[in-house]
């Protein structure tokens, strides 16, 4: 019974139908999120659900584009502590679905950079990681930054991918799935490994 009214509601309602009818809501959440971000570049295009946290921080240039369930959060202001943070994101950059990015201090992220899916970046932690921080719950800990993350131009992030903070990850970099980056690497390298390392160099 259940297949044959899908038979039925695919001849009135095909699935290239709803594709369509999709984009045109993408078109319309992009417009109304782009409203919360203090520069944005023509070409906006993301779809639902996104969280977009702390917008008048972010310089989005153009062309972007996400998937599904795009977290990008700018803290300034976390357990009583006040942060100046700066996101900065450059042209044609394309995310793919669950990509989170958190910023209290500055990430920049350059032209043509691409995103797989499940993808961590963030320039801070969680208090400072000494005896003083097992006295408060790690939710309540003061949030601390060693360095800024920057992501040159062209380089491409696999799946499940972590960077953390004070990381340069050089132009042309190619960041292999499963890998956590805890350093920084010259350009023209591809980089895998928990932590990071470089597998092979681009010449």
């Amino acid at each position: 019974m259940i297949k044959n009214f899908i038979k039925i509601y695919n001849i009135f309602y095909k699935y290239e139908t709803s594709i369509i009818f999709n984009n045109y809501t993408d078109i319309i959440y992009s417009y109304w999120v782009k409203g919360c971000i203090n520069n944005c570049g023509t070409g906006f295009h993301i779809k639902s659900p996104t969280i977009f946290k702390g917008g008048k921080y972010m310089t989005i240039g153009l062309g972007f584009r996400s998937g599904n369930r795009l977290r990008i959060e700018c803290w300034d202001k976390y357990a009583g502590i006040n942060y100046k943070p700066e996101l900065i994101i450059g042209n044609q950059v394309y995310i793919n679905n669950n990509v989170h990015i958190a910023c209290i201090n500055k990430i920049i992220i350059g032209d043509n950079v691409l995103f797989a899916s499940n993808i961590f970046i963030s320039d801070h932690q969680h208090g400072e990681s000494d005896f003083s921080d097992l006295k408060t719950a790690p939710a309540l800990r003061k949030l601390s930054s060693k360095g800024p993350v920057i992501i040159k131009n062209n380089v491409w992030i696999g799946e499940n991918v972590s960077i953390m903070p004070n990381v340069t990850i050089g132009a042309n970099c190619v960041i292999g799935s499963n890998s956590v980056v805890t350093k920084n690497f010259p350009p023209n390298t591809i980089i895998a490994g928990t932590p990071a390392k470089i597998i092979k160099k681009i010449e």
